[in-house]
């Protein structure tokens, strides 16, 4: 993982995690820009390769094969990856409009989403047509499809809508996937029927005759309909209409035609062509805004109008790279020059491929070796990570050489020297009030003083009958989403209110950001602090205050009050197991071994994705579900892990406890990472605790025997309820969104022994 120790003067914004940018980002990885931050906004984060997806249709390829791990490869550049849609551009002020978070501001703006499929064009496809773009949401698709057709009952016609290299390519993968599932199923292959529909008179109208007879020649061979001239028109059902009024019932329609720009790009004021597609000069900037660049399909070349073929977007990345480079530093811009003719290797679905250049074309199983030692090569560039010098001089040398104003240059020299209080130096007054005056705590009635109307101190009223929690938690960002991260310390910090049964009242946060031009400052506040506000808005949390100074990396913490009856009414302690209660986990463990395989580059980006989901989920409605259910003794797993967490609570409940790893909910990839070795900083300070287990040379070896010490980051609640509730009650809480809820134990008897604590598998 790539970091900097110069302060962040230029955001670039990459829109999308196509072709190009993957390319960018790895071009950054390999010589960072000093002075310079990157983000990537994407909705997936495993991005597929067009020029691989046949082949993993036809079955000769996996998932993680033709994906490009777009978690692993930001964190290799440096790089900051937002999960979210984008809706919109605001150009007026640099900001880029997400569907589910805050805008993100930006200095130079780059997008590469591809293209959309137009199926709103035609009535009826919407609903009953199955686009193949945008290709990163494809994979769903084709897998449902694929269960369908293997579960169809005698029959199934499929349709293709498309008679470009596109859609032959992936009608002759499909044909040659679902015809071996119905032989394995022992079904006869033939129950399959292909249509393909062109609206030219010939497939593949911009290849060569030659090209285009070769594949004539295999779709006939094949048993192919095809039918020329045939616009489809309208979709009755599952029954295509051509303009010709030529009609066929298909039990499934893949479409692959007609695709244009994203429908949010017509709200920016962007130049776009008839179908949507931004139109950009020789230097890939935008034709009204030189803030902001397009490539790949979304982009429409005017001084040279390209065919959407990959093989662009993956030229286009250098120049790219290199123009976003040069627009953050004030200087000229090169032009980007397309090839005139370029290599298409098209895939006839069995390993055989033809090669089209030109007027030039060939054919063969030799083919298709190169083609896939081509695509191979390529996709080793996005999962095979150089090991990076952290000495090495980044590109421009160390010093950053960007365009700034006269007040942002004595900013960047405020930032890079010492400042007066050094690394507790508190941020101005200023970037504070413009950073939090845009958040909005939520109101309660016993916040008297608060952020509404900030003094030297919140004052907050104590109701009659309640006793106060006091609890604080703080810790440095380890993911570079902020937005993300603020959600994270939020819940984090919350979840041991919680888990004594707890309301959350007040929150004062205490903050710490690396130094920088105040407006990047202003921005990363305003993103953690969002995220965290949203959390404790959500729980009737109210913030209250808070102390925010500079450092080398941005923490997060937050002092929570909280209220309980006075009298302990529904207070869960760690001390109040029993014999005979029955163990639960709410939530999966791994999130130590995850991260630290995070910052080794070893995880994969999915992984990380769904740890984060689990880290955001609140523990308060769970909490209430075991109150109601009985529970007496309850905890928020943190950092001790696991076993320091039940060692923690046995010892006050004086009983002893009988601990099941075969039954242990895991987050995904978190027993590759253990038994690949990889743990977190922590651990070996947990490991100390394994004297507590009464048995553990005979569980040393199994497989799951680390993850009980891994430390956890907003972890699930760990606690007990009498036995005859236990099945309900994990049932409630899956019914609640903790599906990975897990009876892992039960509670016995003190016995004579020390250890308190026996293993099971």
């Amino acid at each position: 993982m790539q970091t900097s120790e110069q302060p962040i003067l230029r955001d670039i914004v990459l829109v999308g995690g196509g072709h190009s940018h993957v390319g960018v980002l790895r071009m950054f990885g390999m010589k960072p820009w000093p002075g310079v931050r990157l983000t990537l906004i994407c909705t997936d984060i495993h991005t597929p390769y067009s020029g691989m997806l046949p082949g993993y249709i036809a079955g000769h390829y996996s998932y993680d094969d033709v994906h490009i791990d777009l978690g692993r490869l930001c964190a290799f550049a440096g790089a900051r990856l937002f999960k979210d849609e984008v809706v919109g551009i605001d150009r007026a002020n640099q900001k880029v409009i997400c569907k589910n978070r805050p805008p993100v501001a930006y200095d130079a703006l780059s997008i590469n989403i591809g293209s959309t499929p137009q199926v709103q064009l035609v009535p009826g496809a919407l609903e009953h047509a199955v686009p193949v773009k945008p290709i990163a949401k494809f994979n769903q698709r084709w897998l449902n499809l694929l269960d369908r057709v293997k579960t169809h009952a005698g029959k199934t016609t499929i349709a293709v809508v498309g008679g470009g290299a596109g859609g032959v390519e992936l009608l002759l993968a499909m044909q040659f996937r679902l015809r071996n599932e119905l032989k394995t199923m022992g079904r006869n292959p033939d129950e399959l029927e292909f249509h393909l529909f062109t609206a030219d008179a010939d497939v593949l109208p911009t290849h060569n005759p030659g090209v285009r007879a070769r594949f004539e020649k295999v779709l006939n061979a094949r048993g192919v309909v095809l039918h020329r001239d045939a616009e489809v028109v309208q979709l009755d059902g599952h029954t295509l209409q051509t303009r010709q009024g030529e009609r066929l019932h298909a039990d499934e329609i893949m479409w692959v035609t007609q695709a244009g720009g994203a429908a949010w790009l017509k709200n920016t004021d962007l130049e776009l062509d008839n179908r949507g597609f931004v139109n950009v000069g020789p230097t890939l900037q935008t034709s009204r805004d030189p803030k902001i660049f397009a490539a790949g399909d979304i982009a429409n070349l005017t001084s040279t109008p390209l065919e959407k073929a990959g093989v662009f977007a993956v030229r286009m990345s250098k120049p790219l790279a290199k123009n976003l480079h040069l627009f953050v530093q004030g200087a000229a811009l090169k032009e980007y020059h397309p090839q005139k003719t370029w290599l298409a290797l098209i895939s006839t679905g069995d390993q055989y491929a033809v090669a089209s250049k030109g007027s030039l074309g060939f054919a063969g199983a030799w083919v298709w070796q190169w083609k896939d030692w081509i695509d191979r090569r390529f996709m080793a560039k996005f999962s095979e990570f150089p090991e990076m010098d952290p000495n090495a001089k980044p590109a421009g040398g160390n010093t950053p050489n960007l365009a700034l104003t006269q007040e942002e240059s004595l900013q960047a020299i405020s930032a890079i020297a010492m400042r007066c209080g050094g690394c507790g130096a508190k941020v101005g007054s200023t970037v504070l009030s413009r950073a939090l005056g845009n958040l909005k705590p939520v109101d309660r009635a016993d916040v008297l003083v608060g952020l509404h109307a900030p003094d030297d101190a919140a004052i907050v009223k104590v109701p009659p009958g309640k006793a106060m929690v006091h609890t604080v938690d703080f810790f440095r960002a380890f993911v570079d989403d902020p937005y993300v991260f603020g959600k994270v310390a939020a819940n984090h910090a919350l979840g041991d209110v919680f888990a004594m049964g707890g309301e959350a009242q007040s929150a004062t946060a205490v903050v710490t950001v690396p130094p920088g031009l105040e407006s990047k400052v202003e921005e990363l506040l305003f993103q953690m602090m969002s995220g965290a506000v949203e959390v404790l808005n959500e729980a009737g949390c109210a913030l209250v205050g808070g102390h925010t100074g500079e450092g080398r990396e941005l923490a997060l913490g937050f002092a929570i009050n909280g209220l309980v009856d006075e009298n302990l009414n529904g207070v869960m302690i760690k001390g109040g197991m029993r014999p005979g209660d029955v163990i639960l986990l709410t939530k999966p463990i791994g999130t130590g071994t995850l991260f630290a395989a995070l910052h080794q580059l070893k995880t994969k980006g999915r992984w990380i994705d769904a740890a984060l989901e689990s880290m955001v989920k609140s523990n308060r409605l769970g909490a209430q579900c075991l109150r109601e259910h009985g529970s007496k003794a309850c905890t928020d797993l943190t950092g001790f892990g696991l076993l320091g967490h039940l060692v923690e609570m046995t010892r006050p409940s004086e009983v002893d406890a009988e601990l099941d790893l075969s039954a242990l909910p895991l987050l995904d990839g978190a027993l590759d990472m253990v038994n690949a070795g990889i743990v977190s900083s922590l651990q070996p300070a947990n490991v100390r605790l394994r004297r507590a287990i009464r048995n553990q040379a005979e569980y040393a070896n199994d497989p799951r025997y680390p993850l009980i010490f891994d430390p956890q980051t907003a972890g699930g609640l760990l606690a007990t309820v009498p036995g005859d509730q236990a099945e309900a009650c994990v049932a409630a809480l899956k019914k609640l969104g903790y599906e990975h809820t897990a009876i892992i134990g039960r509670i016995l008897p003190q016995g004579d022994a020390l250890e308190p604590i026996v293993l099971k598998g």
